[in-house]
């Protein structure tokens, strides 16, 4: 697929402005600073011309207009190439983020349901293993993460807005396509789809809660509660871009947080099991054993997913040459990542404390029904349960973004025009009720987070690290080139091992995460 650069549109100031330092003549015309004979002589640029000197003869009207861009094509350095469809599309359409939605967004995408269900990986793990884990993903998600940031425009003049844009850069027009289109689309409508697994199933619970002996002899079914989320998520996806939803994705942080720190303070303050023991969980055979050690890093794996939104969240930003998008990109994610580092930890620690490996395969949430239904405040439960289906409804729209880009890239693309408001609308309505069918048709997607963590590993661990090396094109042989290639390639064996161990947990009933649902 052939580039179509195209030049940003162009917002003069209203003001004059002059951004090279400048100085008085003798005969009064303003001048740039020094001569062509100064040994700090800036050599010709395309801009030189619009110079003090050469406007003297000109109009004022047109002095100042020419004056003012040059000002402007000063700052921005260069003029970024952009796709013409940019401007249509949800991911692109506003440029006017900040770092404050970029941590809102980081975080919204970095924190949920995914972080209920660590203690279960440490279950099998036991206390080092779990540990070192959880704290060696910590760090390489990070560092890659950096690297996402940095090559967002590694090529002056040119944004990659989106992780297949990059990966196409990196890997070449059709392997980039081939590498990274199935694990992106993958981990959002995969993700998406689990979201209404879990969404509807805590509103199920919520409502019980909450309703308690006066429920209704009928009450509605599981597959209705997912419809009612699933209405719910739809109404909420009609928000135009991703800019639009910055405010729905504090939402999800905050309540995020809160429900994970709840979670486990709950745990915590509660008397553990009489029978608990924190020595990993012994199956039968050395091969089950294996297998389900590494469905249980599949798990911590999944947990830090996110990466694949990290460009389009950057993509949102204005970027010029003095102030680029990546510096308020990576203050905003390095505050998103202390905050999911604050919740990750104790729920990961604290929850498997507080129950060992009797911890159920549904996570925190199950732990805390199964266990403390009687001993905790009704009502400080149903609060909990509440934060996670606001979480789950602010996670849908982050996560549906990249296919709803998708849909109207193919709409514009074909048509010429931007999508109308009914057409965005279908759109939306046919993503949100594919999922749905999807999840009743597969209730079990919600049960492979092992599974899913292995397939969708590469995004997060290993093709960052591929891309640097190419792009950026390190020293042979050097420490960074070492570095990188080795963290890849590792990432990329992780990725085999993890599914394999996801898939060996299905097919044998081994770890089957139904989260949410009581023991």
């Amino acid at each position: 697929m052939e580039e179509r650069p195209e030049t940003e549109l162009i917002s003069i100031p209203a003001t004059p402005r002059a951004s090279t330092p400048e100085i008085l003549t003798s005969s009064g015309q303003r001048s740039p600073r020094g001569t062509h004979t100064s040994k700090n002589a800036k050599s010709w640029t395309p801009n030189s011309f619009i110079s003090p000197r050469f406007l003297s003869p000109i109009g004022t009207p047109m002095k100042r207009v020419l004056v003012n861009m040059k000002g402007y094509l000063e700052e921005v350095g260069h003029l970024t190439k952009l796709n013409p469809q940019d401007a249509w599309l949800p991911i692109t359409e506003s440029r006017n983020g900040n770092a404050h939605y970029a941590a809102f967004h980081n975080l919204n995408a970095g924190i949920g349901f995914q972080a209920l269900v660590l203690p279960v990986a440490f279950s099998f793990l036991g206390w080092s293993w779990g540990i070192i884990s959880l704290t060696i993903a910590y760090l390489w998600q990070l560092y890659t993460l950096w690297i996402l940031v940095q090559l967002h425009e590694a090529v002056p003049g040119k944004r990659y807005n989106r992780y297949v844009e990059l990966a196409q850069a990196a890997f070449g027009e059709r392997l980039g396509v081939w590498l990274a289109l199935f694990p992106t689309v993958y981990l959002s409508a995969g993700t998406a789809t689990a979201l209404i697994l879990v969404g509807g199933e805590t509103m199920k619970l919520f409502f019980q809660i909450v309703c308690g002996p006066l429920c209704s002899s009928n009450p509605l079914t599981t597959v209705e509660w997912y419809l009612v989320f699933t209405s719910l998520c739809i109404v909420l996806s009609q928000l135009p871009n991703l800019n639009s939803i910055a405010g729905l994705s504090l939402v999800g942080a905050v309540t995020a947080i809160t429900y994970a720190t709840m979670a486990w303070v709950l745990s915590v303050s509660q008397p553990r099991p009489p029978s608990i023991s924190y020595e990993p969980i012994s199956l039968p055979t050395y091969t089950a054993s294996l297998f389900s050690v590494l469905n249980a890093m599949g798990i911590i794996a999944f947990t830090f997913r996110g990466h694949n939104l990290v460009l389009e969240i950057q993509a949102t930003m204005p970027s010029t040459f003095k102030h680029p998008a990546h510096v308020p990109s990576w203050k905003g994610a390095k505050v998103a990542y202390f905050f999911i580092a604050m919740c990750l930890f104790p729920i990961a620690i604290g929850g498997f404390w507080a129950y060992g490996n009797l911890m159920p395969s549904g996570g925190m949430l199950s732990a805390l029904y199964a266990f403390h239904l009687h001993d905790i405040p009704r009502g400080l439960l149903a609060m909990t349960f509440l934060l996670v289906v606001f979480n789950c409804l602010s996670s849908f729209q982050i996560y549906s973004m990249p296919a709803f880009d998708s849909f109207e890239a193919g709409y514009t693309s074909r048509t010429n025009r931007p999508c109308s408001i009914w057409v965005r609308s279908g759109f939306r309505i046919f993503f949100g009720f594919v999922s749905f069918f999807i999840g009743v048709a597969l209730p079990f997607l919600s049960s492979l987070a092992g599974l899913l963590g292995g397939l969708t590993l590469p995004v997060t661990f290993a093709y960052p690290c591929f891309m640097w090396v190419l792009i950026k094109k390190p020293t042979k042989y050097s420490f960074n080139w070492y570095f990188n290639w080795i963290l890849g390639w590792l990432g990329v064996a992780f990725s085999l091992a993890f599914s394999i161990g996801g898939i060996w947990s299905m097919v044998n009933n081994g770890l089957k995460l139904r989260f949410f649902k009581p023991s």
